[in-house]
């Protein structure tokens, strides 16, 4: 049996996630879908891990729905609860993801890279969210994150023309971080990885939830939270040891609690 999805550890404290159907470019299918919310909640439960890379075997990080499952199913191959389920699973991951996308991230394949907390890029890759061309919409959050990345105008130009847009322009208009050759694009996604990694397994949960909240809510509301984060961190081991160390000058030994 294929597996869907390939999981490594490149690095101590990384865990590399490879969607794996290059010759259907990554569709997420149902089963790919679960195997992918099976391997990131493991990833979830180890206090080995403290960072997660989500790419793509061959040209395409994921060029997106099954659409063979949509014509079979309808409705509910999108209406399916437990689908829903898992697109939550990782929308509610607390631990860092970086999405290395290597080639094409189309439709749902670029709405799971937005669910995604750093997206580097290949200079190679490409952007769209083509579900106009076919009579739909993005219906995985694109329509709600992609604004929040790039504005209001361009994702509108995007959704409503379904064009490709290169990765030289999305980095111009915020919707990635980074730019780089493909075939640079591992080693430094596992540099970042790395650096995420060794910080407190413990407290890189609470920076990433209070960064999400400034996209969530307005900026009063966010504020409130980062206050309420940041004093329900100092109840961890980690904060306190950050404190000494450098009350000490020296690096702090974190132990992830």
């Amino acid at each position: 049996m294929t597996v869907l999805v390939l999981g490594e550890r490149p690095a101590p404290g990384v865990l590399r996630l490879t969607l794996n159907r290059p010759d259907k470019l990554n569709a997420l299918s149902k089963d790919l879908l679960g195997e992918l919310t099976g391997l990131l909640r493991d990833a979830r439960d180890d206090a080995g891990i403290g960072c997660v890379i989500l790419t793509g075997a061959g040209r395409a990080f994921s060029a997106g729905a099954d659409i063979s499952d949509m014509l079979e199913r309808g409705v509910a191959s999108y209406a399916d609860p437990e689908r829903l389920a898992r697109w939550a699973e990782i929308q509610d991951f607390p631990k860092p993801i970086i999405a290395a996308v290597n080639g094409f991230a189309l439709g749902g394949g670029l709405e799971l890279a937005l669910l995604c907390d750093i997206i580097l890029a290949a200079d190679t890759a490409k952007f769209a969210t083509p579900e106009i061309n076919i009579g739909s919409f993005p219906g995985d959050g694109g329509t709600q994150r992609l604004p929040r990345l790039v504005g209001r105008s361009f994702a509108m130009q995007m959704v409503l023309t379904g064009q490709m847009v290169d990765a030289a322009l999305a980095e111009r208009k915020g919707l990635v971080s980074e730019i780089m050759p493909l075939e640079a694009l591992a080693e430094r996604s596992l540099e970042i990885a790395s650096a995420i990694a060794a910080q407190s397994v413990a407290i890189t949960p609470y920076a990433k939830r209070a960064v999400k909240a400034a996209d969530e809510h307005s900026l009063a509301d966010g504020l409130r939270i980062e206050h309420a984060l940041t004093v329900e961190a100092f109840d961890t081991e980690d904060r306190m040891e950050g404190l000494r160390a450098f009350a000490e000058k020296r690096k702090p030994k974190f132990q992830g609690r």
